[in-house]
This record gives structure tokens, sequence and C-alpha cells, in this order.
């Protein structure tokens, strides 16, 4: 096999490996673009640089008349990249899903373009540390005293409606507090409604809240929808 096409497979086999690893853990994570989305990033990332960076192979002219400047196709890859990244974030209500996915799918393309040029222990490095962003450090985020969001929603017969203030009173006891509070009367026969966001900075203070609602005879329903990435 002649060298240089030894070369070129060695940085689409090391590229795709690398984009593989990192789309493992987000498929494992239940991710829309996960293991074949992140393997075709890198991949074809390592494609793009090998073109660019074997310009005198493919295009011999070049030599001494056309200056090479494989740093323009870099540019190009990770515009490009952009694109697709943000087509994994989405927003509902108080959610922004994705974030981690597209910075994941940004760094596999800077990945796979280390891995074209032929930088294989730099490509790897940063593949095993963008491995721990994503697992290890998923588990240190997990440990911070941050805010949770939930979309929240009670509902009560027309003639039986719980005062606004007992409510806040009732999240509040809970932990939670809220914003955005809104009302609905609607339906046949008619069902009053508070909407809105509610915050706390446990977990947990969610399903005693269910547990709580559950039990009371005058709510006719409700709703908790946890927010986050």
């Amino acid at each position: 096999m002649p060298m240089a096409l030894q070369q070129t497979l060695e940085h689409m086999i090391a590229a795709l490996a690398a984009g593989a690893v990192l789309g493992t853990e987000r498929s494992f994570h239940g991710r829309a673009a996960g293991f074949r989305t992140h393997a075709l990033v890198a991949l074809a990332s390592s494609i793009l640089m090998i073109v660019a960076t074997s310009q005198a192979a493919w295009f011999p002219a070049a030599e001494g008349v056309v200056r090479v400047d494989p740093t323009r196709m870099a540019q190009g890859i990770m515009t490009g990249i952009g694109f697709l990244g943000a087509g994994v974030i989405f927003k509902e209500g108080l959610t922004v899903r994705g974030l981690t996915t597209a910075a994941s799918i940004w760094t596999t393309a800077a990945i796979g373009v280390l891995m074209g040029i032929g930088l294989y222990v730099a490509g790897a490095v940063a593949t095993v540390l963008s491995l721990g962003v994503l697992s290890v450090f998923r588990l240190i985020e997990m440990r911070f005293p941050t805010h949770m969001y939930a979309h929240h929603s009670i509902r009560f017969a027309r003639d039986a409606v719980m005062p606004e203030a007992e409510v806040r009173t009732l999240l509040a006891d809970h932990g939670f507090k809220v914003s955005h509070l809104a009302y609905d009367l609607s339906g046949e026969p008619q069902v009053f409604e508070y909407r809105m966001a509610i915050r706390t900075v446990h977990g947990d203070n969610l399903r005693r809240l269910a547990a709580t609602l559950e039990a009371l005879p005058v709510v006719r329903g409700f709703s908790l929808e946890p927010s986050g990435d």
C-alpha cells in the first residue's frame, strides 16, 4: 500500500474512532445526535483537512503557483458545523435542550481536523478530555446547588378554587418560588387553572409537591414538568 494512502486511511480511521467514542456517550444519554452523527462529523472533518493538506498531490499545478492555506478549510469546517449544532438545539417553554450535544458536535469537528492533519496525540488527548467533560463533569455538575425549574399547573372546579395566596403558601412550604403566574378558565364544566413557572434548589421537592397535590380533594388535576438540558 502506498505510504500516502496508508497515512490517509490512518487519519480517517483515527477521526472516526474519536467521533464514535464521543458519540457513544451522547447515545447513552438518549440524545438524537449520538454515535453515528459524531462519527460522521469527525470523519468528514478529517477528509476535508486531508483534501486541504494534500492539495499538491491532487492538483500538481498548485505548487509554486497557488498558495495553499489549510487553515481556511478548518475555518470553513467549523463554520459549517455551526448549522448542524443549531439543529440539535430547541426551546420548549423554559427548557433549552441540546446545548451540550451541539458543543460536543463542534468539539468533534475540531478533533476531526486534528486527526485529518495527522496530530494524533493532540487528537487523542482532546478526545479523552472531551469525554471527561461529557461524563465525569456531569457527575460534578449534578452536585452543584443550582436552581431547578419546572412548568406547573393546578386545576380546580370553578366553584372550589383555592385562593392564589394559599397556592403560593403551599408552594413556598415545599421549597418553591413562583414566577410568571397565569390564569385560565375553560372547559365544560368550567375548570379554573393556575399556570406558572416554579423553581427550587432540591429536586426531591417535586416529588413531595406531587404527593401533596395528589392528596388534596379540591385539586381536579395538576402537572409538573421539570425543565433542563
